[in-house]
């Protein structure tokens, strides 16, 4: 069962030539965390548009760390309204990576690795796809913990997840 929160706060933005002729991109931080792996997981994301901030967050009771790291940036990309011009903060190199370099492959061997696996997650993987494709994405890695604002705030989101998941 999916479990999902939205807070959104929104400061007054203000208004310029440039904001209305070239939108700028909409910058989005997310994250996955499990305690105990398989285990209780959440998963947490910071978008940010200008002055205005939406946080998502949600859990599940039993699932994975790389499944909260891909329903992550699902969800970001799901909470979009229209085509856009996006970047995406992960501190996951499956996410990156899996999305950049080996999701072209999986798709042409029928969702099979390279050593002919299925690929895990592959309904992750798929949504994702179709998300992505929507959008102008560019997929930028950050150092997991390590004072990056954005990233913190995704970390503590996906940690409310799984305290709401588990009751608390």
């Amino acid at each position: 069962m999916r479990h999902a929160r939205s807070i959104t706060l929104v400061e007054p933005a203000t208004h310029s030539a440039a904001a209305v002729t070239a939108p700028a991109a909409i910058e989005i931080w997310t994250d996955g965390a499990c305690r105990g792996n398989p285990g209780p997981g959440g998963w947490g994301a910071l978008m940010v548009s200008g002055a205005h901030r939406r946080e998502l967050y949600g859990g599940a009771r039993d699932t994975t760390n790389n499944r909260m790291e891909l329903t992550a940036v699902i969800e970001a990309l799901a909470a979009l309204k229209r085509p856009s011009h996006v970047v995406i903060h992960t501190d996951s190199q499956y996410v990156k990576l899996g999305i950049t370099e080996w999701i072209a492959q999986w798709q042409k061997r029928g969702w099979r690795t390279a050593d002919r696996k299925p690929v895990k997650n592959v309904d992750l993987w798929q949504r994702l796809g179709e998300l992505a494709a929507r959008h102008r994405i560019e997929w930028r890695w950050v150092p997991g913990h390590a004072g990056i604002e954005g990233n913190e705030r995704a970390d503590e989101l996906a940690n409310r997840g799984i305290d709401e998941v588990m009751g608390g």
